[in-house]
């Protein structure tokens, strides 16, 4: 039995979201990286659930094929490379571009292959594709937190599956009836409501499961392009933290299209601001980064010029890193707590004593940080991760 009994009938999609990730650890069934709150989980039995793949005629069909970068999913990656399909991976939070290309070396083993479909590969293996890169994606494989057998879909809640298909319709890469298969394990498959879908939610044409292989037959239109105007498609802070869809919208605007955001219009930036707020509070461990600032030797760093917003906050919870390796750059760091999504709203660095201090609003982001970075290897070093001693509170 999933979560679904659980689920009360009105369930919101942050309601779902934390009972198929908690269902997922209470019953055994989350796989590495953990916890999987907050991110596209891993499951038991995600290879086997990827292996299906081979028995899509979309797949055999397709000669590009675009799939996200989640853990889940390696085994799809991998089934591409190994049909010698083309490859095609989002860059991660879209920061440098739109995708990267895997591109395997010339006889490569299997071995070279398995590496090339996991996150390392990536770095590896790659050449980014910008926005005239004529990618012509054939199916489109994105992971998922919930999704229905009629294919509404719940991603992870920050947008970015959502994103980067409606970035692929405005270059042209996918058609309307470009195919689009999710894998989850069995217990994520649940009834959701199609009220809770908005018009840039990404519907899926497949679920693989480990036991299963589910046809939709989604006849709802998938996104037509990025809806500029809606806050909750795009936000200008969204704007300042993806370059490239900066890039898209004056190309969009030079066509002729507005692309007037929400949070622009100033009838509606007051509703929009409170409900940002709100999107803020549920995405509080994924702020952008604030400068840790040049602090004293030793010292932690209290003010936040980039930051005012977190002098009013009520009570930040700070987590003590340790045992880190000399050599290890400050962006490394910042780099593995993105890729581990516990993104800090503040990180004060002290190298030199091999240690870092990150602060966060919410303390369940804390434990997390805590759980995701204890033992965690890095430039060798197996880190110390705790929370800091000097909780202190501010208000």
């Amino acid at each position: 039995a999933g979560p679904g009994r659980a689920l009360p009938s009105g369930a919101s999609k942050w309601e779902i979201r934390e009972k198929v990730w908690e269902h997922l650890e209470a019953s055994g069934l989350a796989e590495f990286p953990r916890p999987v709150r907050g991110r596209i989980p891993n499951f038991k039995g995600s290879p086997q659930a990827c292996c299906s793949l081979g028995e899509l005629d979309a797949f055999g069909r397709a000669r590009e094929v675009k799939v996200d970068p989640d853990k889940p999913l390696e085994g799809a990656r991998l089934a591409a490379l190994q049909a010698r399909k083309t490859l095609l991976v989002p860059t991660p939070r879209l920061r440098t571009g739109l995708f990267n290309r895997i591109v395997p070396p010339p006889g490569a083993t299997k071995e070279i292959l398995r590496r090339c479909a996991t996150s390392q590969g990536e770095g590896d293996y790659s050449v980014p594709v910008g926005l005239d890169g004529k990618a012509q994606v054939d199916l489109v494989i994105v992971g998922s937190v919930a999704v229905s057998e009629k294919g509404w879909r719940i991603g992870k809640g920050e947008g970015y599956a959502d994103m980067e298909y409606a970035m692929m319709v405005s270059m042209g890469a996918v058609q309307e009836d470009t195919p689009v298969v999710t894998i989850v394990h069995d217990c994520q498959v649940l009834d959701i409501a199609e009220e809770l879908l908005d018009d840039h939610d990404l519907t899926v044409d497949y679920i693989l499961t480990p036991t299963r292989t589910i046809q939709t037959n989604c006849k709802r239109p998938k996104p037509q392009g990025i809806m500029w105007h809606k806050a909750s498609s795009v936000s200008s802070e969204m704007l300042e933290k993806i370059p490239i869809l900066k890039t898209l919208r004056s190309r969009e605007k030079q066509a002729g299209k507005d692309v007037t955001l929400q949070d622009e219009h100033p009838a509606l930036a007051s509703t929009s601001r409170a409900a940002m707020s709100n999107k803020k509070v549920m995405a509080a461990n994924t702020q952008p980064w604030a400068a840790p600032g040049s602090a004293p030797v030793g010292q932690h760093v209290e003010s936040d010029p980039v930051n005012p917003k977190l002098e009013g906050s009520d009570t930040i919870t700070t987590v003590y890193v340790g045992n880190l390796p000399g050599s290890l750059r400050v962006s490394e760091l910042k780099s593995a707590l993105r890729e581990l999504q516990v993104t800090p709203v503040r990180l004060s660095w002290q190298g030199a004593q091999h240690r870092a201090f990150l602060d966060y609003r919410d303390p369940g982001a804390a434990d997390r940080a805590v759980s995701s970075l204890q033992g965690l290897s890095l430039g060798g070093n197996a880190l110390r991760a705790e929370l800091a001693k000097n909780q202190r509170s501010k208000g």
